[in-house]
């Protein structure tokens, strides 16, 4: 089982896996400045060997903590005399600088399913709850349409966890269309939301899911996109008719067609 220690930089070596450590110019300067504004949030990945310890992951990250000054490095320590290359894998997944939300997910997942770490080593690992490490694999499991936009930085998984509530279909595929076009803040996809479940029967309104979001400060009427003209009004302002999955569409392109 891996554990993360923390482990004097002194007792790290480098070279087994013959990759070099060098400077990378800029981006070691952008990881050194955030080591030293936050702390090392990624651990290395390294294997026992003695009384020493073999790198095998985060030759940049350990490049950067020597530059800023650290003596000691949190760690994922693997036991033995090899390193599982599933392990690396992972490693070097999580340290992609570019990763994006979707793909942070799908790696936290598979990281689980083969039992690399636990959600309790993830956490202590990012320096986050556990409910944040749930909350990052559950994106994983959101409609494809959301993880699209959101993997193209299209909307914010703030503004997608209100969309994936939606349970219709058709009509979240409207709300997600709406949002790409429009810039939609995690809050107008909120109040989407909120106008969606109260067009629902008052038993399935009951027992949804609240809505994981800001604090509003200040009292606000729900918004809604208009089916026709794609306009928010407000849900009062509205004309709530229940209308089937295919007639919506009809009178969305027509709407488009206008």
């Amino acid at each position: 089982m891996s554990e993360i220690i923390k482990i004097p930089i002194s007792k790290i070596k480098v070279g087994e896996h013959d990759q070099r450590l060098d400077s990378h110019g800029g981006e070691i300067d952008g990881l050194a400045a955030s080591i030293r504004h936050v702390g090392m949030l990624v651990p290395l990945f390294v294997e026992e060997k003695g009384d020493s310890f073999q790198l095998v992951s985060g030759h940049r990250r350990l490049l950067a903590a020597v530059r800023v000054g650290l003596s000691t490095v949190p760690c994922i320590v693997q036991d033995g005399t090899k390193v599982n290359t599933n392990e690396i894998t992972f490693a070097e997944n999580f340290f992609r600088k570019d990763l994006s939300p979707i793909e942070l997910s799908c790696a936290l997942q598979d990281c689980l399913d083969k039992k690399t770490m636990t959600v309790t080593e993830l956490a202590v690992g990012f320096h986050r709850s556990e409910e944040w490490v749930k909350r990052m694999v559950a994106i994983g499991f959101w409609p494809t349409d959301i993880q699209e936009a959101i993997h193209n930085e299209e909307i914010s998984v703030s503004a997608g966890s209100n969309l994936a509530c939606v349970t219709d279909d058709t009509y979240r595929a409207f709300l997600v269309r709406n949002a790409v076009e429009s810039g939609a803040s995690a809050r107008s996809t909120a109040a989407w939301l909120q106008a969606w479940r109260a067009m629902q029967p008052p038993q399935v309104a009951v027992l949804a899911e609240p809505v994981m979001g800001q604090h509003i400060q200040t009292a606000a009427v729900p918004q809604a996109p208009c089916l026709c003209c794609s306009q928010l009004f407000e849900v009062n302002q509205m004309s709530h008719v229940p209308v089937c999955g295919g007639c919506i569409q009809l009178i969305r392109q027509i709407g488009q067609s206008g």
